[in-house]
């Protein structure tokens, strides 16, 4: 699984390019696309991107539901309609569509943030807002992680 961490600025051209930081590049070489998927996210302006593996992951979470039932129809729409393969060039640059700039209300700088096995691209001014108040609410209510339990079990204690 892609682990994505870190984040990084980067400059938008005119023509929507914008170089992929090279550690995530790294991250995503053995993937069997060369680039990324990227979808606006459903609740930030932010896209979210990830190689292959994420895709499939979200698949498999799909697939949980009955084919053809609502819940599994809404998500196919949701996810699937709205996600763009974007290749590599030679320079480890994408070419962001035009609505996921405007989604993400990017102008001439993005915002790379390692998210785990995702990363997103936000404006910079406002990702930095987000970070602040997340970083403030995760202090307020003490939000910790558990250790992980030994392989196969859900990490609780007997």
């Amino acid at each position: 699984m892609a682990m994505f961490l870190s984040s990084t600025t980067n400059k938008v051209d005119a023509k929507g390019r914008v170089s992929v930081p090279a550690a995530y590049r790294a991250v995503l070489a053995g993937q069997p696309f060369h680039g990324i998927v990227a979808m606006p996210s459903f609740k930030y302006a932010a896209i979210q991107c990830g190689g292959m593996d994420w895709m499939e992951q979200l698949n498999a979470g799909v697939s949980a539901y009955d084919f053809f039932s609502d819940e599994h129809d809404a998500l196919t729409a949701a996810l699937f309609s709205r996600t763009e393969q974007l290749g590599f060039d030679g320079e480890g640059r994408v070419v962001l569509p035009a609505q996921l700039i405007e989604h993400a209300n990017l102008s001439k700088t993005a915002k790379f943030v390692g998210r785990g096995p995702l990363f997103e691209i936000w404006e910079p001014e406002a990702f930095d807002a987000y970070q602040s108040e997340a970083t403030k609410l995760a202090a307020e209510q003490g939000l910790t992680l558990r250790p992980p339990g030994p392989p196969g079990s859900n990490g609780s204690a007997g």
